[in-house]
């Protein structure tokens, strides 16, 4: 398959990408079509006179879909789509999107063990040697591979505490669908999936009669095989994350010390997969009775076809966790999927660092990111038996999907809206996720295996009263360059207190307001235009504002005319 440059990144370290808000690429000539009924050989010769070449049947446990094969060097295909969807007899007809991941930069070769440390604070700590790397399931404050500055201790998800209650059961199938698993790592080996009938069959024989020869660990869509070997390692990095072995003497260990990963591999070994290859293996999936599909990637346009295979999967009662893209975009306004689509099972992760801050890449949404979870120098397994760190919303989506697993291991399956309604009520609100997760938290593991709910001290909305400053806070407009003007509003005695921007016109991005606590904890930056701007709240009867402009280029400037409180 030919490699492209895709929208999301789902698991590399560096600098965010940018999104090609109108760009999805897709598979050259192929498009994907369902038709009303299954039957329609008519209608099919219909379509061969718009310039369908042919049609390839794909065989789903909820019905057929086809492939259509055209001309893509005289044909659109968005525009074919449009012409076979008017049809009376088609569903829909849609490009077979790419989705992909980008390859994955190593920030340093963990082969080399290091010296483990204790945590003396815990009962259960692992003994596997590059534990004590695992900041995201314990984080000291100084144990993130390569930090450039103090994480903060605590900032993790809580795995210590969570494992005095469950280490995972071997009972729990998670559905790692990526590039594929190194199956022979000696990290992983023991926490495989293992199809026994087709492990004591007879090679190339479907033993189990399921569809599928030799599908042992999985099965391989990309390259339609019963063998899911990651010849990439970010599904492999993956999978560490949520099951690599505790206390075996090598490596790391995962959320869970035991689980059943199945290999499900559309992604092929450059990154790259198409829609219809997804959709088998969400399928299969669903027809093995997963408890959990772990999915670090996207970037194609929005698949009917694929939130119909998804939709499947919630019916069933399985969980479908997904990375939220790492272009540093809102997906609010800028649909990132599988991650934005609307099912229940849907759950979209964000991630954040060592320090508790939301990673400078990971895209983000207040109505439509459920939570945060360890995504910024992540250790864990890689192909060929080894170990690397990566950085990435793919880098969270395992957390999740692992504490998730434990969940599950610990209470038995809940409904797909019970899960996610407690993973997002048991999170931790940190202020700094506030405008930029549902409910502003972080994944806690502790807390979601014991139902706990932290207060959230939010302000009741209907509550709000405005107070008109005597003298509007304005600059001078145009406003000078190399302005660093600060402001404190208060309201004594008020819980919570925001600013009303009545107008502001800022040089986007270099020029900007900027609001914080009273204890100058940054809340939000303000740039770009807008009327009737309404900032983030704080917590207090202090906001303090400050205005910085850089060296060039000045516009219009603002006015505050009111603040608001409760």
């Amino acid at each position: 398959m030919t490699k492209i440059l895709s929208v999301f990144a789902a698991g590399m370290m560096g600098l965010p990408l940018t999104a090609l808000a109108s760009v999805h690429p897709s598979v050259p000539g192929e498009l994907i079509v369902k038709f009303k009924e299954d039957s329609h050989k008519s209608t099919q010769l219909r379509m061969k006179s718009l310039g369908v070449n042919s049609f390839k049947r794909i065989e789903l446990s909820y019905g057929n879909l086809y492939i259509a094969k055209f001309d893509h060097t005289t044909k659109s295909a968005n525009q074919l789509a449009k012409t076979l969807s008017e049809d009376s007899n088609v569903e829909y007809a849609e490009p077979n999107y790419i989705y992909s991941i980008v390859e994955p930069k190593s920030f340093v070769d963990y082969s080399k063990m290091v010296s483990p440390q204790s945590y003396d604070s815990f009962n259960y700590t692992p003994n596997d040697p590059q534990f004590t790397k695992l900041w995201g399931l314990v984080n000291t404050g100084s144990n993130e591979p390569g930090g450039r500055s103090p994480g903060l201790s605590g900032s993790d998800i809580a795995a210590a505490q969570a494992w005095a209650l469950t280490t995972g059961s071997k009972q729990v199938k998670i559905a790692v669908i990526d590039t594929g698993i190194d199956y022979n790592h000696p990290d992983l080996v023991d926490n495989m999936w293992t199809n026994m009938a087709e492990k004591n069959g007879q090679p190339g024989i479907d033993d189990d009669g399921n569809g599928y020869v030799d599908d042992i660990h999985g099965y391989d869509f990309a390259n339609d095989d019963g063998d899911p070997m990651d010849g990439h390692s970010h599904g492999t990095h993956c999978a560490g994350t949520i099951g690599a072995v505790h206390n075996n003497g090598v490596g790391v260990a995962g959320v869970m010390a035991d689980v059943s990963l199945v290999g499900l591999k559309f992604l092929t070994d450059s990154g790259s997969g198409a829609t219809d290859n997804a959709i088998k293996a969400i399928d299969y999936a669903t027809k093995l009775g997963v408890d959990i599909m772990s999915n670090s990637w996207g970037g194609g346009g929005r698949s009917q076809a694929l939130e119909e295979a998804i939709q499947r999967a919630s019916d069933a009662g399985i969980i479908f966790t997904a990375a939220a893209g790492n272009s540093g975009t809102n997906n609010d306004t800028s649909p990132h999927y599988p991650s934005n689509y609307e099912v229940d099972n849907v759950i979209s992760v964000a991630a954040h660092t060592a320090q508790d801050d939301l990673a400078s890449f990971s895209c983000y949404g207040k109505r439509t990111v459920h939570i945060a979870a360890p995504g910024h120098n992540i250790l864990s397994t890689v192909k060929n038996g080894g170990y690397s760190v990566y950085s990435g919303t793919s880098m969270a989506t395992p957390h999740v999907s692992g504490a998730l697993g434990l969940l599950i291991a610990h209470a038995g399956r809940l409904s797909v809206t019970e899960v996610r309604e407690r993973l997002m009520a048991t999170s931790v609100p940190v202020n700094t996720y506030r405008r930029k997760i549902i409910k502003g938290g972080r994944l806690h593991t502790y807390n979601l295996l014991t139902d706990t709910r932290p207060a959230r001290n939010e302000p009741d909305p209907g509550k709000w009263q405005t107070k008109r400053l005597a003298t509007p806070w304005e600059s001078q407009h145009p406003y000078r360059v190399n302005l660093n003007e600060q402001k404190e509003f208060s309201v004594p005695g008020a819980q919570y207190i925001r600013l009303v921007i009545k107008k502001h016109e800022l040089e986007d991005r270099y020029d900007y307001i900027q609001v914080a606590s009273g204890s100058r904890a940054l809340i939000e930056k303000i740039s770009g235009s807008g009327t009737d701007y309404v900032t983030d709240y704080v917590e207090g009867d202090k906001i303090i504002a400050t205005f910085v402009s850089d060296r060039s280029v000045t516009k219009w400037g603002f006015i505050v005319e009111e603040v608001q409180y409760q």
